[in-house]
C-alpha cells in the first residue's frame, strides 16, 4: 500500500512539473533539470511542440520551459488576447516561479516577445535568441511605417472568422510553402493553425503587425543572437537598419530555407544555439 501511495505521488509530481497553473495566458511543459533555464516561445498559431528537436538537443544540460499560448494549437482562448499582456504574463511567471536569469528563445511573434521581455525587464533575462523575427515587421515593405497605439483589428477578425473551416484550411495549405521548405512538418504546422482560435490569430497578428520595437530594443543589454532565414541576406542593409539600436545583436543568416529555420536548416540552427549558449 505504501509503495502504491508513493507511485501516485510521483505521478502527481510529474504532472505538476509539466503543466503550469492556468491563470497565465499560456500552458507550460517543463523538460530537463539543468542549471541553466531556457524559456521557449512559439510563433503565430504554433504549439510549443515546434521546439521538440531543439529541446531534445538542450534538455540534457538545461531546464526547458516550453510555452503554448492560449488560443493557439487547440488551447482554450482568452476573451481578449493582447500581445503586451502576454509579455507581462511571461515576466510574472518568471518572477513568481523564481526562474533565475532564463534564456528566452522565440520564433516569429515569439521572437518579438523575446525582444520585448529583454527590453522591458533587462534584469530578468540572461540572453535572448530570436528566430526569424524583426523589430518592425510592418516597416519591411513600408519605409513610412508608424505603429498605431490602439490598432483597429476588426477587419482582421472579420476576415479570419468569416471563412468556413474548409476555406481557412485551404488558406493555410496554400501559405505554408512560402514559410517552410521542409515537407515533413508542413501538415503539422497547418493543423496547429487550423486548430487555433480565429479571433486570437487575428488579434495577435494585427497587434504584432502594428508593433515597432526599433527604438525599444536599445534598452536590451543582454547578449542577443538573431537567426534569420536565408532570404534576408539579400536585403541585409534593411535588416541591419532595423536592428541598429540593438547593440548586443549578433545577426546570423541561415544557409538555406524559409521562415521555419528550425526545420529548414536544422543543423546550422542547432549549431548556432549551442555555440551561443556556451559563452
Amino acid at each position: 500500500m505504501k509503495k502504491f501511495i508513493l507511485i501516485i505521488f510521483a505521478i502527481l509530481a510529474f504532472y505538476l512539473n509539466v503543466f503550469s497553473e492556468t491563470n497565465y495566458p499560456f500552458e507550460v511543459k517543463i523538460y530537463g533539470q539543468g542549471s541553466q533555464n531556457i524559456i521557449f516561445i512559439p510563433g503565430w498559431g504554433c504549439s510549443g511542440d515546434v521546439w521538440n528537436e531543439t529541446v531534445k538537443q538542450l534538455e540534457g544540460n538545461n531546464k526547458c520551459y516550453v510555452l503554448t499560448m492560449k488560443g493557439f494549437a487547440g488551447l482554450k482562448p482568452e476573451t481578449s488576447p493582447a500581445l503586451m499582456n502576454w509579455v507581462q504574463s511571461i515576466a510574472d511567471y518568471i518572477k513568481e516561479n523564481e526562474i533565475t536569469k532564463p534564456v528566452i528563445i522565440g520564433h516569429s511573434i515569439g521572437g518579438g516577445m523575446a525582444m520585448m521581455l529583454a527590453a522591458k525587464y533587462p534584469s530578468l533575462i540572461s540572453k535572448i535568441i530570436v528566430v526569424d523575427a524583426l523589430p518592425a515587421l510592418g516597416a519591411l515593405n513600408d519605409t513610412t511605417f508608424k505603429a498605431q497605439e490602439n490598432p483597429d483589428c476588426s477587419e482582421y477578425v472579420k476576415q479570419f472568422t468569416s471563412m468556413n473551416d474548409e476555406q481557412f484550411h485551404l488558406m493555410q495549405i496554400n501559405s505554408i510553402p512560402g514559410l517552410m521548405n521542409d515537407t515533413a512538418h508542413r501538415e503539422q504546422v497547418v493543423q496547429w493553425t487550423v486548430q487555433s482560435d480565429r479571433n486570437t490569430l487575428a488579434m495577435i497578428f494585427c497587434q504584432y503587425l502594428n508593433t515597432d520595437m526599433r527604438e525599444m530594443i536599445s534598452e536590451i543589454t543582454c547578449p542577443s543572437l538573431i537567426l534569420l532565414e536565408g532570404y534576408f541576406v539579400n536585403i541585409k542593409p534593411l535588416i541591419s537598419e532595423q536592428y541598429k539600436n540593438l547593440k548586443t545583436a549578433e545577426l546570423k543568416f541561415a544557409t538555406k530555407g524559409l521562415h521555419f529555420v528550425m526545420y529548414d536548416d536544422t543543423q546550422w540552427y542547432l549549431d548556432q544555439i549551442d555555440n551561443f549558449l556556451k559563452f
